[in-house]
């Protein structure tokens, strides 16, 4: 069995557990989440099973993801959400509608940003959250992440509610914290919803409770859904072959950097890149693997 599942995560059950949940109803040993969704956070989980988990990379690193999120005013917490311990409050802010244009131009596009001390970051070999339980956590730096689109939805005191899409390594915590800094206040993420990962939304996810009542295999989406958003290149059988070898094939056009290959049945074959005229095979599948 190989394919992909767009989980729609319950709060209060980590990653890990919907991993293990899926690996039982499936019996496939190869299964494997592209990006983790913290217990107090619901929404899209995808997570890939037997061949499918060769993709996870792309769908992890090279995608956007797409969070609905709310904030309170007034308290900053050591984890920068409602999980932590209060360390500040502030007075509320009044804001107008052009405090809320400049929190939405603020952060988008790209921006400097100190992930949250309560983290699952290494530092020296360790995670943050360790250190931080030993009090042992340095300043963390401030690192470069893109915001893509920044809207608020909805404004009533003490809480602002808005949507995100970014790029990796974007801490939607901080900027819960930051935006309580910007208008003068305090600020923690109360409530965290991904509705999208990459091309996996929230309209094509499943419950748990609907792979056990359905199974697995009736919810599966086809391996090349991870890559879908790519130039696709149908091959002949004979640079199949080629590249079912390792060997390149020569490219038509230089407009793209990377492709993925599908055979005259639809399969996926392998994931390409350009280089010297020609495409690569990074990753061949074949599907005869358990």
């Amino acid at each position: 069995m190989h394919g992909f599942l767009c989980i729609d995560k319950p709060l209060g059950v980590t990653s890990h557990d919907v991993v293990a949940q899926i690996r039982r109803l499936s019996r496939v040993k190869r299964v494997g989440h592209a990006g983790t969704l913290d217990p107090a956070a619901s929404g899209v989980l995808v997570v890939a099973l037997g061949l499918a988990t060769r993709l996870i990379e792309y769908v992890q690193d090279d995608t956007y993801k797409g969070y609905a999120a709310g904030m309170t005013f007034g308290v900053a917490t050591d984890s920068d959400d409602a999980t932590g311990n209060p360390i500040r409050t502030a007075p509320i802010p009044d804001l107008t509608p052009a405090d809320i244009a400049r929190i939405e131009t603020t952060f988008c596009g790209a921006i400097m940003q100190v992930p949250p001390q309560v983290s699952a970051l290494h530092v020296n070999g360790e995670r943050m959250y360790d250190l931080v339980r030993r009090g042992e956590a340095p300043e963390l730096p401030a690192r470069p992440v893109q915001i893509h689109t920044f809207t608020v939805t909805d404004w009533q005191s003490p809480q602002l509610l808005f949507d995100v899409t970014c790029g990796k390594g974007t801490y939607i915590r901080s900027l819960a914290r930051d935006i309580g800094e910007l208008c003068g206040s305090a600020g923690h993420l109360h409530a965290l919803r991904r509705t999208q990962v990459g091309t996996f939304t929230l309209a094509d996810s499943v419950t748990l409770a609907q792979l056990q009542s359905d199974g697995v295999s009736q919810h599966l989406q086809p391996t090349q859904t991870a890559v879908a958003d790519w130039l696709q290149l149908t091959v002949s059988d004979g640079e199949q072959a080629r590249l079912q070898r390792g060997m390149a094939i020569d490219a038509v056009s230089a407009d793209h950097s990377r492709a993925v290959a599908i055979s005259s049945t639809g399969q996926l074959i392998a994931v390409l890149e350009y280089h010297a005229a020609q495409w690569h095979p990074r990753k061949v599948f074949q599907w005869g693997e358990a």
